[in-house]
């Protein structure tokens, strides 16, 4: 049990780190993200603005593209997951755009992760992706054991969207939560932060 606990509230520390420092994508009042941060109801107008090209419009979005979509994208995620779970590092950075690779891969980023409790109790200090990769991202999700199915997708641009999931939190409340933002680039999805 004590291990169990310990597993949940590293998980909650890595998605806490991975998510400050990113752009947000657009949020609407009472959604969070998958951090449990929530949305700051005052830059609503603000965040809705982020990444999207001037003249695309939503609502030009067919229900065909969109089912299409949501069904690639769950299906990256889904593969994410495995990619995760096997201790892929190839494949899982393969899986995220440059930028991204950047901004989490950056010397201030990795030693911010690096003086976090959790870190510092395990004596881990993180140099690199694939350091970032071993003692954050595969143990957090080592330690979420339940299935995350992707409810709904919000596009951002033609190319770019936010997927997002319910989850229950500890009052037993469903709550939207997004899982990530993604543009699809050369035909394949990526994670942009």
């Amino acid at each position: 049990m004590e291990n169990k606990k310990f597993l949940l509230v590293f998980f909650l520390a890595f998605v806490t780190i991975v998510s400050c420092g990113t752009t947000s994508a657009p949020v609407e009042s009472g959604q969070n993200r998958i951090d449990g941060y929530p949305a700051d109801s005052t830059n609503i107008e603000e965040a809705a603005v982020i990444d999207e090209p001037r003249g695309f419009d939503p609502a030009s979005i067919t229900e065909e593209q969109y089912a299409s979509t949501r069904e690639e994208v769950r299906r990256f995620i889904d593969g994410l997951n495995r990619i995760i779970r096997d201790g892929n590092y190839a494949a899982w950075r393969s899986s995220l755009t440059q930028e991204y690779i950047d901004e989490i891969s950056s010397a201030e980023n990795l030693a911010r992760i690096s003086e976090t409790n959790i870190m510092k109790r395990r004596n881990i200090v993180l140099r690199t992706l694939n350091d970032y990769f071993t003692h954050v991202v595969v143990p957090a999700r080592a330690s979420e054991r339940i299935q995350i199915d992707i409810i709904e997708i919000e596009f951002l641009s033609s190319n770019r969207v936010t997927a997002f999931t319910n989850r229950i939190t500890n009052t037993g409340e469903e709550q939207r939560e997004i899982l990530y933002d993604l543009e699809e680039i050369d035909d394949a999805w990526k994670i942009i932060n």
